[in-house]
């Protein structure tokens, strides 16, 4: 069974600009094992939710290829669920109903009382039991989003894709938010490919932690294997001895802008199967293969 639920082979985006081609991300390779809990973090405008959007199958790459479980991204699909900025609700439809149009069309031969149950479980595993009925707009800005987040795994995806889903609340909201996270993938073990500028919330939730150089031409500039056990507990890793280290890396790797010791060409004549950065462990900096 191939281990990878995601695969992106030299992933170049451009767009046409009066000069030439302005490219945006060139050469992003990266595997994500099944269960397994990745965010990307680098500064604005160095490519992450554009990244992001073509495994959405929102943007269509320039070249390269793009494969969530075993199946080349084409488009849209249910294998990926997708949380946003904002929860991007419909505002005419109740809370409930806004999580049984994603489950709906997946699950048709159930009964409209079994989604219902569906819907209304997911709701009381990020803390909004009994609020099914509140139409949206009786909801706070950290509510809708948690909505948001259980739609998305309401939808049972292989994959969830996370543009930067608490960048917009306040920081109590987003901690509570954070850790609701962390126990349903711990308890779901889903596929998480997530986009962040907080350090600190990528080492509470991920695994590996993928640092993009600054744009434009941004690409992979190092790789974060989380030195950090779980289950883990906010308070608890705070205090864990590899935790400020950690930090620590990642502050000095994005304040310098850190970029790739090949150039274009000289990746170009690497093997194709393989994509060799820096990558950044707890008291020592080595290259080994980051997939």
């Amino acid at each position: 069974m191939d281990p990878w639920m995601i695969e992106l082979w030299k992933v170049r985006k451009e767009y046409p600009a009066p000069t030439g081609p302005a490219v945006i991300v060139r050469d992003f390779t990266l595997k994500v094992r099944a269960g397994e809990f990745v965010c990307i973090v680098g500064h604005s405008g160095c490519g992450k939710s554009t990244v992001l959007s073509i495994l959405m199958g929102l943007n269509q790459e320039t070249s390269g290829n793009v494969v969530v479980a075993g199946k080349e991204v084409t488009g849209p699909g249910r294998d990926r669920g997708v949380v946003f900025q904002s929860a991007a609700l419909l505002p005419w439809m109740s809370v409930r109903d806004n999580l049984l149009l994603a489950i709906t069309p997946r699950d048709a031969a159930q009964t409209h009382e079994e989604r219902c149950q569906i819907a209304d479980r997911y709701l009381t595993q990020v803390g909004l039991d009994g609020l099914g009925d509140c139409m949206p707009e009786e909801l706070s800005a950290g509510m809708r989003q948690r909505v948001g987040i259980a739609r998305a795994f309401a939808v049972e995806p292989q994959v969830l894709l996370l543009d930067e889903p608490f960048s917009l609340l306040d920081a109590l909201t987003r901690f509570e938010l954070q850790d609701h996270l962390v126990q349903l993938c711990e308890r779901t073990r889903k596929t998480v490919l997530m986009v962040t500028h907080d350090v600190d919330e990528a080492l509470l939730l991920a695994d590996r932690i993928v640092m993009m150089t600054n744009g434009p031409a941004a690409t992979i500039g190092g790789i974060m294997q989380v030195p950090l056990p779980r289950p883990r507990v906010r308070g608890k890793i705070l205090e864990h001895p590899a935790y400020y280290p950690a930090r620590d890396q990642l502050l000095s790797f994005l304040e310098s802008g850190a970029t790739l010791p090949l150039t274009e060409t000289e990746e170009e004549e690497e093997d194709d199967d393989e994509a060799i950065y820096p990558t950044f462990t707890h008291g020592a900096h080595e290259h080994r293969d980051a997939l």
